[in-house]
C-alpha cells in the first residue's frame, strides 16, 4: 500500500501499468447518526470483513443497493388467494350437501387460479429486476 501505512485498501485502484493509484479524498461529508445506527453500521461492517467505518460507508454508498419493495402486488395476490379460498370452501360445502360438483364451480376456480398465477408472474418479474 505504498509508503503510507495508513492508506486503506478501498482507496486503491490500479493504473494501466498495474501500479497502485490512490484516489484523492478531498471532499468532507459529515452526518449525524444515533448510537443505535452506529452500532448497526459496526455490526454490518464486521459481517462484511471491512476494518474501517469510512471504507465500509464509502463502499456501501457507492456500490450498495437500495431496494424499494412495492407491496401492492403482494397485497393483490393475498386478496386473490383469499377469494379463491372462500370459493373452494363454498364449493366444498355445496358438494358435501348435494353430492354434486358443478361445472360452473370448477370454471370459477380455474379463473381464480389463472388470476393468482398471473399475479405471481407479475411479482416474479418485478423481483427479477432487483
Amino acid at each position: 500500500m505504498g509508503n503510507n501505512s495508513k492508506q486503506h485498501v478501498a482507496d486503491l485502484t490500479k493504473t494501466k501499468d498495474n501500479k497502485p493509484y490512490v484516489r484523492p479524498r478531498n471532499v468532507n461529508l459529515a452526518i449525524k447518526i444515533t448510537q443505535e445506527e452506529r452500532d448497526m453500521i459496526e455490526r454490518r461492517m464486521a459481517q462484511s470483513g471491512m476494518t474501517t467505518i469510512r471504507a465500509f460507508i464509502v463502499k456501501m454508498a457507492v456500490d450498495g443497493r437500495v431496494i424499494h419493495v412495492e407491496l401492492e402486488s403482494v397485497r393483490e395476490m393475498v386478496r386473490l388467494l383469499s377469494n379463491a379460498t372462500s370459493n373452494i370452501n363454498q364449493i366444498s360445502k355445496r358438494t358435501n350437501e348435494t353430492g354434486n360438483l358443478y361445472a360452473r364451480d370448477v370454471e370459477a376456480l380455474r379463473g381464480h387460479i389463472e388470476d393468482i398465477w398471473g399475479q405471481a408472474k407479475e411479482i416474479l418479474q418485478k423481483l427479477s429486476k432487483l
